[in-house]
Formats: structure tokens, C-alpha cells, sequence
């Protein structure tokens, strides 16, 4: 078998390398690859490249993540988020091949306190997230053979996240102020990874388990308990702080403006999720506390 993985230079794609190695030839491109076009500003030339490599899985991790610039590049972000991932899902029907994209918790507003589930009434508040709405509706359209995994608050060892931000200011400062009206559930890229790589094989034996699926880590927290959790694990491993997690002040939302506007409720229902893959997801403070430990 052979695999087409799309972004493999970003948080999820650099998992991915590892989770889907073991699953056949893995053919790994970033925008910068020399070997085959794989850059998502040139959606007309994505499309030689899947025919040339013919793969029987194609994943795109390639993504506009910048939710606030994207506000001021909607077509910029419209052309990562949307365009070229149809371009891909129709070379991918093409073919025959099985088409898997990420999307986002941005595609609903962010209303209510339950859990959102796939088939829920939509209502992004952002271009980021009309742009990755617009990109999951593309691929469903022109891929039959399709995973589309919605995620959220992704974060991975590697490279800057959230946790490390909140450690460089726990040892720089006596107090942190964090948001504490946003619920979702930080995920890791190693988590997201596997259960891409464990979703592909049981969709190729099944293709009746293609769909759109909601994948995120167990239980719920805002970022407010998330900066509590990172400093509590800190702290108990011997990390030199200023600040201890009882310096954590809540704030809402509106205390830190911002050009794209966050939905408050970003609670994902993986049932579906769980119960056609036969999988069990981990707590978010599991993935976290992992992360955590590479990191001191």
C-alpha cells in the first residue's frame, strides 16, 4: 500500500510520519518539497502530483492555522483551507484512493454548554473557520472514500504550544491571567496521529466507516484549568517557578481582544468516534501530563 501525506512539516504531520510509516510506502511532502509540488497556494498543480504518485491513502495535514490573520487573508486562507483540499478529494476520487482531512470545533458557534456532535447545525464565527467548514464540505463532496476528523486545541512536544507558553510565564512572573469561558479539550498530535493511522486501516477493510468523526482527548477544561494543570505538574516535578498554580486568575474572554472571534463552547461528542473504531481516548490530562514529562 502506498501513502500520500500532505503538510508532514506541521504539529499533526510530524506525528503522522511515525504513525502511518508502519502502514506501507509513506510518501511524506511539505509546500517546500522538491520531488513533487505540495504547496497548497498552487492548488492547480496538487493534483499532478497525486496522479504521478498514485497513492491509496492520501492525508492532508496541510492547513491555514492562523486564526487571526486569517481574518485579514480570507482568500489567502480560503485557497489552503478550502480549494486545494477539493482539488485533492477530486484527483483522490480519481484514483480510488481514501482521502483523509482534518478540520476544526470552529466550525460551530460555539453556543450552549453540550457537546457538539457531527451532525450538529454549523455556524462558523471566523474565516477560519468558514474556510475549513467550506474545505470538510469540499472533500465530502468530491471524495467518496472519506475521514474527515474535526479536533481541537491541538498541541505536540515539539515546537512552541500553549503549556510551554504558560511555563516561560510562570517563571518569568508572580501571576498569570488566563480565560477561563472557553471549554474544548487539548489534544495531542501523537493522539490524533494514532487514531488517523487505526481509523485508515478499519476504513480500507470497512469502507461503510468512512464518514466525517469528532477526535479529541477525554474529559473537558478551559484554558484557565488547563494553565492550572501544567503549573500543578511543574511544580511536583521541581520546576523553579514565581508563580504557583493558586496564582492563576480567571479572566473572560473579552480581556483579551483578538481579530477572529473564539467560540466559547468547543466540547466535542466522540461516540462516534469511539464506537465505530472501537477505541477508548484518553484524558486530555494523560496526553498533557506525557507531553509534560518530555519537556522538564
Amino acid at each position: 500500500m502506498k501513502l500520500l501525506l500532505l503538510g508532514k512539516g506541521g504539529q499533526v504531520g510530524w506525528e503522522l510520519q511515525r504513525s502511518l510509516a508502519p502502514l506501507g510506502e509513506l510518501v511524506a511532502l511539505d509546500f517546500d518539497s522538491t520531488d513533487f509540488n505540495a504547496d497548497f497556494s498552487r492548488p492547480e498543480q496538487l493534483a499532478e502530483t497525486v496522479l504521478k504518485v498514485r497513492p491509496d491513502v492520501i492525508v492532508n495535514a496541510a492547513a491555514h492555522t492562523a486564526v487571526d490573520k486569517a481574518e485579514s487573508e480570507p482568500e489567502f486562507a480560503r485557497k489552503l483551507n478550502a480549494t486545494s483540499p477539493g482539488v485533492v478529494a477530486e484527483a483522490a476520487q480519481q484514483i480510488g484512493a481514501l482521502m483523509v482531512h482534518y478540520s476544526t470545533d470552529y466550525v460551530f458557534d460555539g453556543s450552549g454548554s453540550t457537546p457538539w456532535k457531527e451532525d450538529d447545525a454549523t455556524g462558523p464565527l471566523s474565516v477560519y473557520g468558514r474556510t475549513k467548514l467550506e474545505g470538510e464540505q469540499l472533500v465530502a463532496r468530491h471524495c467518496a472514500k472519506h475521514l474527515i476528523l474535526r479536533t481541537s486545541w491541538v498541541y505536540a512536544a515539539r515546537g512552541g504550544n500553549f503549556a510551554k507558553t504558560m511555563l516561560r510565564i510562570a517563571k518569568e512572573r508572580d501571576r498569570l491571567t488566563v480565560i477561563d469561558d472557553q471549554f474544548g479539550a487539548p489534544t495531542g498530535a501523537e493522539l490524533l496521529a494514532d487514531v488517523t493511522a487505526h481509523a485508515i486501516r478499519a476504513t480500507l477493510q470497512d469502507p461503510a466507516k468512512a464518514g466525517l468523526y469528532h477526535a479529541v482527548a477525554g474529559g473537558e477544561t478551559t484554558w484557565h484549568g488547563y494553565a492550572r494543570f501544567v503549573i500543578e505538574q511543574a511544580k511536583a516535578a521541581g520546576v523553579a517557578l514565581k508563580a504557583g498554580p493558586e496564582a492563576v486568575e480567571p479572566v473572560p474572554t473579552s480581556a483579551f481582544p483578538t481579530p477572529a472571534t473564539r467560540p466559547h463552547n468547543s466540547r466535542l461528542d466522540t461516540t462516534k468516534l469511539q464506537s465505530t473504531f472501537d477505541l477508548v481516548l484518553p484524558t486530555w490530562q494523560s496526553g498533557v501530563a506525557r507531553m509534560l514529562r518530555e519537556t522538564f
